[in-house]
């Protein structure tokens, strides 16, 4: 027996915050597992969080455990540091 319902396409686009035409490509792509009733799609909670982690930049498990890192501080020519971090902002 599932122990969540399945969502729809309109519930998962909701969700994510994309279009359902977007959900639909995922699913016709296969990146995103999906079942079938009729005419309509629907998708497993636990498929949609095995789609996001596949996608995601990061293991979830790395942010929880990544040490704080300080900006990377740049030298110039003279062996002085510019004052920006990585990013070319001013500290």
């Amino acid at each position: 027996m599932l122990s969540r319902p399945l969502l729809t396409l309109h519930e998962v686009a909701d969700l994510l915050k994309v279009k359902e035409s977007t959900v639909r490509a995922w699913i016709h792509d296969k990146s995103l597992r999906a079942v079938k009733f009729g005419r309509e799609w629907r998708v497993a909670h636990k498929d949609l969080e095995s789609f996001l982690e596949a996608h995601a930049n990061r293991p979830a498990d790395a942010s929880e455990t990544a040490p704080e890192q300080e900006p990377e501080r740049h030298s110039s020519a003279n062996g002085k540091t510019n004052g920006h971090d990585k990013e070319g902002k001013t500290r």
